[in-house]
């Protein structure tokens, strides 16, 4: 697949693709990087599905403004954000906009292409390749990512060991897909998450079971 392959030598995200509304942002994000230095190994995996949120979203951490957690969803453009999700497992963003600006992207889940092997010693329990990197905190735990060694990094700097580079692949037109967010409670209908159509990869869309369901007009 297209997608689990390498189409040119990974280079540094460009920063000015980040420094706009977050909406604007997520979907460039398909197609992207992550590239992570752990215990010498170096993992690679192609951004496949993401979500977006910013501080006028009442989803959003940043929605009652900013606090010692949220600080790095205010941070610069390409700065990680990466939070606990209900006590269990970790959450990766990236940053949107200039510093001040409320707004990051959740990276919802990935492709293996570089270090296969590294990230399924990390997810023992998974036989299918397209569940390994399945769902944010599935992406963490298969990456090695976690709030206290990786929040407010700069994932556009020049070297370290959690990046965010681009190899000039880029979705066919009409590959991407866009719809509501996963599981969120709040602003549940914005049309905030985009993804890659026919990509086994992607999340199952599952409503938050809190929410009412739709009723019919009447």
């Amino acid at each position: 697949m297209e997608t689990a392959a390498l189409h040119g030598v990974p280079r540094s995200f460009d920063r000015a693709g980040l420094d706009r509304p977050a909406a604007e942002a997520a979907p460039g994000l398909l197609g992207a990087l992550l590239v992570r230095e752990a215990d010498t190994t170096r993992i690679l995996a192609r951004v496949v599905e993401v979500e977006a949120y910013d501080e006028d979203d009442p989803a959003s951490h940043s929605a009652s403004g900013r606090s010692s957690r949220n600080a790095s969803m205010f941070a610069a453009a390409g700065t990680a954000y990466v939070y606990r999700s209900y006590g269990l497992h970790w959450c990766l963003n990236v940053s949107i906009g200039p510093p001040g600006t409320g707004a990051a992207v959740l990276f919802r889940a990935a492709v293996p292409v570089v270090g296969e092997p590294s990230i399924r010693a990390r997810r023992p329990r998974v036989q299918r390749a397209p569940a390994l990197l399945r769902g944010p905190g599935c992406l963490t735990a298969g990456l090695d990512i976690d709030g206290p060694r990786h929040d407010g990094l700069d994932l556009l700097a020049r070297d370290g060991h959690l990046l965010l580079q681009a190899d000039g692949w880029r979705p066919a037109a009409g590959a991407v897909r866009v719809g509501p967010r996963v599981g969120v409670t709040r602003a549940a209908e914005r049309p905030w998450r985009w993804y890659l159509a026919d990509e086994p990869a992607v999340s199952q869309y599952r409503r938050s079971p809190r929410l009412p369901l739709p009723q019919p007009d009447s």
